[in-house]
């Protein structure tokens, strides 16, 4: 038997329970889509979300890594708040410059992340955010790719996890920060 999640009811927490619109059967059949731009929409929903997602590294960071597409949103705001450098982890063929590349699966297929090989000094210290710890795959492919450049992370934030989907595992040792948990 599992543990139990603690969540801690945050400003943060509220605003996505309130907020997240829930939408059956997206992006195919059997997939209960959670659609967070509401919560982008908000004003002051997206910043208390952006406070909470940058407060979750241990120590002080250089970048905040955003991962495509909604993570970008939740990551520029966080680094906005935190006044860092935000580094964008893009699906493959949007990058102009060289990249290092991860293949990853989704829960309903297959996609490639990647990072350009120079976006950050080797050593910096890297807070990985994204909106969403569904399976893990996303965000364990992101996690491979700055390991790929040599950045130290020092923290992994979600908006919202599904916990029943059992994405925390696949992420090894990192530290996972989830505002909002889902069951």
């Amino acid at each position: 038997m599992r543990a139990p999640t603690l969540v801690r009811v945050t400003a943060a927490s509220d605003a996505l329970d309130r907020l997240t619109a829930i939408v059956p059967d997206f992006p195919e059949p059997g997939i209960v889509f959670r659609d967070l731009t509401p919560v982008l929409a908000d004003p002051v929903a997206l910043r208390a979300v952006a406070t909470e997602l940058a407060a979750a590294a241990e120590g002080p960071f250089d970048a905040i890594a955003g991962v495509e597409a909604r993570g970008f949103a939740l990551a520029a705001a966080a680094a906005a708040v935190s006044d860092t450098g935000l580094v964008l982890i893009r699906k493959a063929g949007k990058l102009p410059r060289p990249v290092f590349a991860r293949d990853y699966a989704l829960e309903y297929g297959t996609a490639t992340l990647e990072l350009h090989r120079d976006e950050l000094p080797a050593g910096s210290r890297v807070l990985l955010v994204d909106d969403v710890l569904a399976t893990g795959g996303t965000l364990g492919a992101a996690l491979g790719l700055l390991a790929d450049a040599s950045l130290e992370v020092v923290g992994v934030s979600v908006a919202l996890e599904l916990a029943a989907l059992g994405g925390r595992a696949r992420l090894g040792r990192h530290d996972v920060r989830a505002i909002s948990v889902v069951e």
